[in-house]
């Protein structure tokens, strides 16, 4: 059996400040108090009581003299307000991210927003936030809650929202409910508040349930964070218990697993943790000895000779989406890189990286005393090699290759020789306005501006931008060396302004004019083309001094008044549709684009004061042309003369 310990189970730091600060108020001889249960552990509470540490349900129940400790939870404002009254001596352990959710709710209530929190409202921290907010505040436990919240509460979306969580809220349904919250409140401004602790343990012991028949969460049963951790272990590990002592430990599960996990919650003491193991060993019977057998002094004796740092070379033997399994050479012990090291960008794959049968070397980073493996980073050794050949660059000035692996606040990170080089957001793109969010995933040449190396901290800042304008410069050349006047190009829309649409022709762009881009009248360039649109275009224009290149996109054969002459002769009886009615008589515009005037005397054989009385916009009416005058682009038409007339009966 192998049986594997998640890294960050047990206290977390704002439990163990709590748990410590009482400790040392202890070795000071005080008479110490807790605002409630100091920690969601029945064990570690009755340890405490027996040492004299007495639990007070509110502030009046504290004895002259004696210390109050306020737990990481926190409490309401109107409950310290009343210590500091009462002149209680009181020590605050509230944690950190605690106190950072109760400064948020404070400041945004107080300008009138509403506060909606994500957790369980019975919770002594959900309740000890909403002890700071002033006005609306509500809560929700999941995404259907949060649903049901704006069905009963529809002026909502209409109001100021601020968001926050409860710090052990589970990250999964965080993600579901923040889907919601964005579609029903656009006004919203939404904080993650869950620590960063709660996030890495329910990420863990995910995985580690992923990969295990059998997995413990240990802690105790009206601890919020550890069901949320058996909850999402038994969602991928169908063997999982939650126990709160060695002595609930399930012996005829665990007889049965090859591969076991185990989790613990934030408020589970290591005492209690190392008790479990203890007992495990003693229950894992060799089955061809029938005596017991103690794992942990076996694992002693097999690396008692193994070096945990260096470099060692081993065989690919399995590949999982977490992590890749080696037989390294020359030891007993199965090495294992986790994802996080086995590349430098977080979004790669393992089976798209490694497969089996692969040989490399890796790094020893740890030596895990539970499972008897190797705990190896390939990320690292690459990065080794990889930051001299990136100085190499920086010294010569050479182009490097990578894939942009992250948007990050003020630029991007860029994947290359197993390291990840900074670029900041004013050398990622060709011009300022582009979208940083258009270089995720995509492959990137660039160039390393600035390399730092401090106290084993190694940096390097890079440019796409210079590599960019030095292939700029070389095909602006090439294209003043062929550019004439009339040369037609196949180019894309890059930008639109009011006046005219900026067009990229191989490497430089051009202008189109507004009135060059249709024979008829627009409003803007927006009306013909669209950023991204492939068009042919021809150089109108060239000035080479100032770099500037005029380009037309209207075609002459699509000149309507060419057609006008051709299809549309004086005397044509065509239709027309109504654009304009004014005073003296009404527009029409022809199926070709060009508008011409019918006169008022020319609306009808009968009398007409005002067009307005027999026309309206909009209206297809018949019409005869009457005269055209190209030189000034007016055309008559006449609705009177196109009526034609029946022939009479004999």
């Amino acid at each position: 059996m192998s049986i594997t310990v998640a890294k960050t189970a047990g206290f977390c730091f704002g439990v163990s400040r709590a748990v410590q600060l009482v400790e040392e108020l202890l070795a000071e001889g005080k008479s110490v108090y807790t605002l409630g249960p100091i920690i969601h552990n029945p064990q570690m509470v009755q340890e405490l009581s027996d040492r004299g540490v007495r639990i007070a349900q509110r502030p009046e129940d504290v004895s002259e003299g004696a210390t109050l400790v306020i737990r990481s939870h926190g409490v309401p404002r109107a409950v310290t307000d009343r210590i500091e009254a009462l002149g209680l001596d009181c020590r605050n352990a509230t944690c950190p991210f605690v106190l950072k959710i109760h400064k948020i709710v404070a400041e945004h209530s107080a300008l009138g927003e509403v506060i909606l929190i994500a957790g369980d409202e019975q919770h002594p921290e959900v309740q000890g936030i909403i002890g700071h907010c002033e006005g609306e505040v509500y809560t929700f436990s999941g995404s259907e809650d949060v649903l049901r919240l704006f069905q009963e509460h529809p002026e909502l979306p209409q109001k100021p929202v601020c968001v926050v969580a409860q710090t052990t809220f589970d990250i999964k349904e965080w993600k579901n409910c923040l889907k919601h919250l964005q579609n029903l409140c656009s006004n919203g401004k939404i904080f993650n508040t869950i620590c960063s602790a709660t996030s890495d343990r329910q990420s863990e012991a995910a995985q580690l349930a992923s990969r295990s028949d059998f997995m413990l969460v240990i802690g105790g049963r009206h601890s919020s964070n550890t069901n949320k951790l058996y909850s999402i272990c038994s969602q991928r590990c169908q063997e999982t218990y939650l126990i709160e002592t060695a002595q609930e430990l399930p012996t005829e599960a665990l007889k049965k697993a090859k591969r076991s996990g185990i989790t613990a919650g934030a408020s589970t003491p290591a005492s209690i943790i190392k008790e479990v193991l203890a007992t495990m060993s003693e229950e894992i019977r060799n089955p061809e000895e029938g005596k017991a057998e103690n794992f942990e002094d076996l694992l002693e004796e097999s690396l008692k000779n193994l070096n945990t740092s260096g470099r060692v070379h081993g065989v690919v033997v399995n590949v999982t989406p977490t992590e890749v399994q080696l037989e390294v050479v020359g030891r007993k012990q199965t090495g294992i890189i986790p994802l996080d090291q086995l590349s430098a960008d977080p979004n790669a794959k393992p089976e798209e990286l490694v497969k089996v049968g692969d040989e490399f070397d890796a790094i020893i980073m740890k030596t895990n005393d539970q499972e008897g493996t190797l705990l190896l980073s390939k990320k690292l050794l690459d990065a080794q090699k990889g930051w001299d050949e990136i100085v190499e660059a920086f010294e010569q000035g050479t182009v490097l290759h990578g894939v942009v692996s992250d948007v990050v606040k003020g630029g991007v990170l860029v994947v290359t020789k197993g390291m990840r080089v900074f670029i900041p957001a004013s050398q990622a793109t060709a011009s300022r306005n582009d979208p940083l969010d258009d270089l995720l995933k995509k492959e990137v040449d660039f160039k390393i501006i600035e390399v730092t190396s401090k106290m084993n901290r190694k940096r390097a800042v890079g440019s796409i931008r210079e590599v960019l304008r030095a292939e700029r410069k070389k095909k602006e050349a090439a294209f003043w060396e062929t550019a004439e006047v009339g040369k037609v190009y196949t180019g894309v829309v890059k930008s639109i302004a009011p006046y005219g649409a900026f067009v990229d022709i191989g490497g430089i762009d051009g202008m189109v004019h507004k009135t060059e881009l249709s024979w008829t009248k627009i409003k803007s360039p927006a009306d013909v083309v669209s950023e991204g649109d492939t068009i042919e275009v021809y150089i109108k224009a060239l000035d080479q001094e100032k770099g500037k290149i005029s380009l037309g996109y209207k075609k002459e054969e699509d000149n309507p008044w060419n057609r006008l002459q051709n299809e549309y002769p004086e005397g044509t009886i065509c239709q027309a549709v109504i654009t304009n009615l004014t005073p003296f008589g009404a527009f029409a515009r022809l199926d070709i684009g060009v508008e011409g005037l019918i006169h008022v005397s020319q609306i009808s054989n009968e009398r007409v004061e005002k067009p307005d009385d027999v026309l309206k916009v909009g209206q297809t009416v018949t019409v005869k042309v009457i005269g055209i005058d190209f030189e000034k682009k007016r055309i008559s038409l006449s609705m009177k003369q196109a009526v034609v007339e029946e022939p009479e009966e004999e």
